[in-house]
């Protein structure tokens, strides 16, 4: 059996020392171009894997980040996995999930003994879990790294990417007013979530402006689950007259509108127009697509590791200048012009 290579192997071989070779290896920024593509060469010739362990313990790091999360968008967290991981995996970290309760009494002392327990050197909060200030500001006394992915900006810009989900929702307005649309009904998230509040007033407000006012009738509050989707479609769809428009708080309860629509016989789009957020995979996929709000999530998410790995490192933040992304609309078949 073939000894393993070893960064001695690879040191004498490029023809430099063993500090210079774990300068690449560990991406510092002061060795030349030439040099460390000679020795990538030789590391890719060798197969040369650093040890991960010995390398945690050189550096007093654990090369682990933590992914904080409870939400139940399955495909939101598979987009936000591989976002972190295009990014991390170059830099040598893992990644560790971890899913929480949010409402629960404890969930602020289970994020911090998880951290604690794994030996994590920092992590990355999802929402609404990111959404907690409460939750941040432990995070901080204990002097653990911390990088949040918001709707609203609550954080110091290096520790935040926001998502501007008022201003996408602002144009969903705008999109449907110039349908022709006048009578729109809205299936909220639940209230107590800053992006429920960022996109209800990014739609509301804008349609106020534009001389349309949402009688409190016809805005539900929903879960953000497809089953509740469902139940708030029924007591949007049983008033008389109908809403010509439902623009639901995500994908998921937008589906669950489509479900009602169908089994009450109402066409959709022709006599009812209906729109989500997020643009998961399931909204390109239901009959009728869905038009909705495409939040950049894997992009987000590579800001959010990038940020992260400059905290743990002490080092400013590489090819980051915004923090604040804005999602943009996409239209599908689920919209159209009003018939009335």
């Amino acid at each position: 059996m073939d000894k393993k290579p070893t960064i001695n192997d690879v040191a004498r071989i490029a023809g430099v020392s063993k500090r210079t070779v774990s300068r690449v290896i560990n991406g510092a920024s002061n060795v030349g171009a030439a040099t460390r593509e000679k020795i990538q060469k030789v590391v890719d010739e060798l197969g040369f894997a650093p040890d991960k362990q010995a390398r945690g313990l050189a550096a007093s790091r654990s090369y682990l980040i933590g992914l904080i999360y409870d939400n139940p968008d399955a495909l939101y967290i598979d987009q936000v996995q591989r976002g972190v991981l295009d990014v991390c995996s170059k830099k040598g970290y893992e990644l560790v999930v971890h899913p929480c309760r949010y409402r629960s009494d404890e969930f602020i002392s289970n994020c911090v003994s998880f951290v604690r327990r794994s030996n994590i050197d920092g992590v990355i909060v999802l929402p609404p879990v990111s959404e907690s200030n409460e939750l941040a500001a432990a995070l901080e006394n204990h002097g653990i790294n911390y990088v949040r992915l918001t709707s609203v900006d609550i954080d110091k810009k290096e520790n935040i990417v926001v998502s501007d989900d008022r201003a996408a929702l602002s144009d969903m307005a705008r999109y449907l007013v110039s349908l022709g649309h006048k009578d729109i009904a809205i299936i909220s998230g639940p209230n107590h979530y800053y992006s429920t509040v960022e996109r209800l007033e990014g739609i509301t407000h804008t349609l106020r402006e534009l001389g349309i006012a949402v009688p409190q009738e016809r805005i539900v509050e929903g879960k953000n689950s497809y089953e509740s989707g469902i139940e708030c479609a029924r007591a949007l769809l049983i008033q008389t007259p109908r809403p010509q428009v439902i623009v639901a708080n995500n994908d998921e309860m937008a589906a669950g509108v489509l479900k009602v629509a169908h089994e009450l016989g109402i066409d959709v789009p022709g006599e009812l127009s209906v729109a989500g957020f997020d643009d998961n995979l399931l909204a390109s996929r239901v009959i009728p697509s869905l038009t909705t709000v495409q939040r950049p999530v894997v992009a987000m998410a590579g800001i959010a590791a990038k940020k992260i790995v400059a905290l743990i490192e002490n080092k400013p933040a590489e090819d980051v200048e915004e923090y604040t992304i804005k999602p943009h609309l996409i239209i599908r078949e689920s919209t159209r012009k009003a018939s009335r």
